[in-house]
């Protein structure tokens, strides 16, 4: 006869039921799994199994997507990190999987549908009457950007174009008139840009080449985000970690991108300066989290229609420093909201994130929100 369990080992039982999760990112599927351990998401497998959840690396590549079907089927939770392009690659197909095995009662974060909502520079135009946002301009083709950037340049000062999708900088530029041009530009006007990925310099050329070398970027319903550029960028970036609703830690970076370094400036002076981890209560950035959590969030669930327990499980929003204030405070500009993808992230965000994951996951599909659905309104992108 075998002994009783004792309180430990029946606890340690009832952790194993609890569920299991699939961590995914790109890798070489056929190669055999990493250890938890020895991933940059070491922490997140820690929480996670600290909670009960039996977790799992899953590499992901085209090549084996349906045997990398079977064993998200298998699971009860999908965590991705899996950027919108990498190497030539983009995340059609893999999405088209995520939506798939959603719709058969897997939980995953980010879905899809929600990334299209959020995760996209769209959002920076969607939401901008929220009180977060600049002067914001978006251009829905090639045609429409042909017609109206040339005389919004030349009228309202530097621009910064972002492509809907991306990541690293890519396609990101600040533009701005080189000389005089008048209040109607031509093809011929002389501009300067900067793309904002590590390492560029400034270049010279005219307007019309340039325009046309952002035609790429409207492909497949692409789209080009225009915003005014923030003359406090050299203050540096506040990224504004969360889970779900909750800001969990800012990380404060002086960033080098879209930044002019001087004429003779060594290498050095094209990296970014180190991330500096705050805490969620950091003094300096309270004012930043009571409009997020209690203002700005709430707002965008409502504008997008993303339910709170449909946001992603760990994602950030980008700051840049706007207009001091008549009394000398500060106001905040969103950039970027990065959803697809969040890594390096905060030490301390992973027990949060490990707690939304218990949590949908003990929800089950008939409790939690119905599946996002592909809108028509949002563009398809380059996923």
């Amino acid at each position: 006869m075998s002994e009783p369990a004792t309180p430990a080992t029946a606890n340690s039982v009832a952790k194993l039921r609890v569920g299991r999760v699939a961590l995914v990112w790109r890798g070489n599927s056929k190669a055999a799994p990493p250890a938890p351990a020895t991933t940059r998401f070491h922490l997140i497998f820690s929480a996670l199994e600290h909670l009960g959840l039996a977790a799992e690396p899953v590499l992901y590549s085209e090549e084996s997507e349906e045997h990398i079907r079977e064993r998200l089927l298998g699971v009860d939770g999908v965590l991705v990190w899996v950027n919108p392009l990498d190497d030539g690659r983009d995340r059609s197909r893999l999405d088209a999987l995520l939506r798939d095995i959603a719709a058969r009662g897997v939980w995953v974060s980010a879905h899809p549908d929600v990334i299209l909502k959020m995760g996209v520079k769209e959002v920076l135009y969607r939401t901008r009457k929220l009180g977060w946002a600049t002067d914001t301009d978006l251009y829905a083709s090639a045609e429409d950007f042909s017609r109206r950037f040339p005389a919004r340049l030349a009228a309202s000062g530097p621009r910064v174009l972002k492509q809907n999708r991306g990541n690293g900088g890519q396609g990101v530029w600040k533009v701005e008139v080189a000389t005089d041009v008048g209040p109607n530009p031509g093809p011929r006007a002389p501009i300067r840009v900067l793309h904002a990925q590590r390492g560029s310099v400034p270049e010279d050329l005219s307007l019309g080449i340039f325009m046309e070398s952002c035609a790429p970027y409207f492909r497949d319903g692409g789209r080009i985000i225009d915003q005014a550029f923030q003359p406090r960028l050299p203050e540096g970036m506040i990224r504004c970690y969360l889970a779900q609703h909750e800001v969990v830690r800012f990380g404060h970076q002086l960033i080098k991108a879209l930044v002019v370094p001087p004429a003779d400036a060594g290498p050095d002076a094209l990296q970014p300066g180190p991330r500096i981890m705050h805490p969620a209560d950091a003094p300096p950035f309270q004012q930043l989290r009571k409009q997020m959590e209690t203002d700005w969030v709430p707002a965008m669930e409502k504008l997008l229609q993303i339910p709170t327990a449909s946001l992603p499980a760990l994602w950030d929003a980008d700051f840049l420093y706007g207009p001091k204030t008549p009394d000398g405070s500060d106001t905040y500009v969103l950039c970027e909201i990065n959803v697809s993808s969040v890594a390096p992230y905060p030490d301390t965000a992973a027990a949060r994130v490990a707690g939304v994951v218990l949590a949908s996951v003990r929800a089950g599909p008939e409790r939690r929100p119905s599946s996002m659905r592909f809108r028509k309104d949002m563009p398809s992108g380059s996923s």
